[in-house]
């Protein structure tokens, strides 16, 4: 019964989030007129460092549409989950008593969000990457394969670090300040602002050692056929994930200690 339940809530993600379609339509409009303005900005920046970070002005533009793409289905800009309301008002509770593990039944829903804005998000800007500029695609079906994965992995390390940053509200009763920091960090350390192969010495080697470069970075090398580590992601994966099964049995007791 808990092995079906999980196809159902990723369906129910999906749909919840396909009921705001004008919502997913703006953010592919905005994700690619801030797309056709960095592929500008970085065309210019390689025309003056060819090769930089091993990139060509080629490998550049795509990588800005590729950026752009995973906003959505990344959460790039954090929430989406909904956790820290439901902690403020003790429905958290409720949630506790499910059939499922919270962190496996968030995860779940959090798929077919992705999934959803997989859709109606990245795909136009991409296409409008490839119509302006002409973009760089995976070789083969094995690379195609290769990047689904990845993205897949990218999806799940997003989720597991906005995870944690929800249930620091158990502790901080607002979450606003550890939303700042982290959206300063994902944005940085990702690779959305630029790639991280650009990063001099020590600084390039500690992003590209962090977890947010598996949400960006990696699946952009792996598309580019740059490499990609996807053991890298899945080490990240389940380090946060298990931080978070952690992080949901300690406010588990806290509910119980407060009487929840």
């Amino acid at each position: 019964m808990t092995i079906s339940l999980y196809p159902t809530l990723l369906l129910y993600g999906f749909r919840k989030h396909a009921t705001y379609v004008w919502a997913g339509l703006a953010g592919a409009f905005t994700n690619s007129v801030f797309g056709v303005l960095r592929a500008y900005v970085l065309i210019a920046l390689w025309q003056a460092r060819p090769g930089l970070g091993g990139y060509d002005v080629a490998d550049a533009v795509t990588f800005c549409f590729l950026t752009q793409a995973m906003i959505g289905p990344m959460q790039l800009f954090g929430g989406g989950l909904g956790l820290p309301e439901r902690i403020r008002s003790g429905d958290i509770a409720l949630d506790l008593v499910r059939p499922a593990p919270l962190q496996a039944w968030t995860l779940a829903e959090d798929l077919g969000r992705a999934g959803y804005l997989l859709l109606v998000r990245s795909i136009p800007p991409t296409l409008l990457g490839a119509l302006l500029f002409g973009i760089v695609t995976p070789d083969g079906p094995g690379r195609w394969a290769l990047f689904g994965l990845s993205m897949l992995l990218g999806v799940v390390v997003s989720f597991a670090w906005r995870y944690l940053v929800a249930l620091s509200v158990c502790w901080l009763v607002d979450e606003r300040g550890v939303q700042t920091v982290s959206l300063v960090l994902t944005l940085f350390f990702s690779g959305m602002t630029l790639p991280l192969t650009i990063f001099p010495g020590w600084l390039g080697e500690l992003a590209r050692a962090l977890p947010w470069a598996a949400m960006v970075q990696v699946p952009a090398d792996v598309f580019l056929g740059k490499g990609g580590d996807l053991g890298f992601q899945a080490l990240w994966a389940v380090a946060l994930l298990g931080l978070g099964a952690l992080g949901t049995r300690l406010i588990r007791h806290k509910v119980v200690i407060q009487g929840g």
